[in-house]
C-alpha cells in the first residue's frame, strides 16, 4: 500500500474512533486496529494522537475550504455566496457525521490545543464566512453596523447545532436544502441592510 493511502487509511480511522470513544478516551490502538494497520505504523506518519487530531482538522476542512472556495469563486452575489457556504457545509456534515462529531465534540475539549496551533485549518474555514460578510457590507447588501467575527461565530453556531441534530440520528423531517433555506433566510433578514424609503 502506498505511504500516501496509509496516511489516508489512518486518519479516516481516526475520524470515526474520535467520533466514537473520544479524543481523551481512544487509544492509538484502537486507531490501528480500525485503519487495519499495525500500531507501529501510526508512529511512522504521526507524532502522537494530537498530531492525529490536527491532521484530521487540517485533511478534512482543508478539502472542505477548497471545495466551498471552488463554489464560491463561481459566484458574486454575497447573499447567494452566504447561502452557498451554508448549503455545502450541511451536506457534508450529514454525508460525513464522524467529521461532524470530531468538530463539535473535540473541537471544544481540546480548544486550548487547537487555539495554540498555528496553522489552523478551521479558523481558515468559519472566516470564510466573515470574508462574505464584508464583501456584503462593502456592496451595501448588508448592514454596516454588523460585526464579521460575531456574525461568522453566530452562522457556524447555528450550523453546528444543526449537524449535531443529524449526528445525534434525532427524527428530523428537514432535508439539507430545507435546512440551508431557513438558516439563510433567518440570517440574512437579520444583516440586510435597511432599504431607503421613496
Amino acid at each position: 500500500m502506498k505511504s500516501s493511502d496509509k496516511h489516508g487509511k489512518i486518519i479516516k480511522a481516526s475520524t470515526k474512533v474520535f467520533a466514537k470513544k473520544g479524543f481523551f478516551n481512544a487509544r492509538i490502538s484502537d486507531i490501528a486496529k480500525e485503519a487495519k494497520v499495525a500500531d507501529g505504523t501510526i508512529y511512522l506518519y504521526f507524532n502522537n494522537k494530537f498530531d492525529i487530531l490536527i491532521s484530521v482538522f487540517e485533511q478534512e476542512i482543508g478539502r472542505l475550504i477548497e471545495q466551498v472556495t471552488a463554489l464560491l469563486d463561481k459566484e458574486d452575489d454575497p447573499r447567494k455566496m452566504l447561502e452557498i457556504f451554508i448549503r455545502k457545509h450541511l451536506a457534508e456534515m450529514k454525508k460525513n457525521r464522524n467529521l461532524a462529531e470530531v468538530i463539535q465534540i473535540e473541537l471544544r475539549q481540546t480548544n486550548k490545543l487547537i487555539r495554540d496551533y498555528r496553522n489552523n485549518k478551521f479558523s481558515e474555514y468559519v472566516d470564510i464566512l466573515s470574508t462574505i460578510i464584508k464583501k456584503g457590507q462593502q456592496e451595501k447588501i448588508f448592514r454596516q453596523d454588523i460585526m464579521p467575527g460575531i456574525a461568522k461565530r453566530a452562522i457556524f453556531g447555528g450550523l453546528d447545532e444543526i449537524s449535531r441534530v443529524w449526528t445525534l440520528n434525532l427524527d428530523t423531517k428537514y432535508t439539507v436544502d430545507e435546512a440551508a433555506k431557513q438558516m439563510s433566510d433567518i440570517f440574512q433578514l437579520g444583516i440586510l441592510a435597511p432599504t431607503s424609503s421613496s
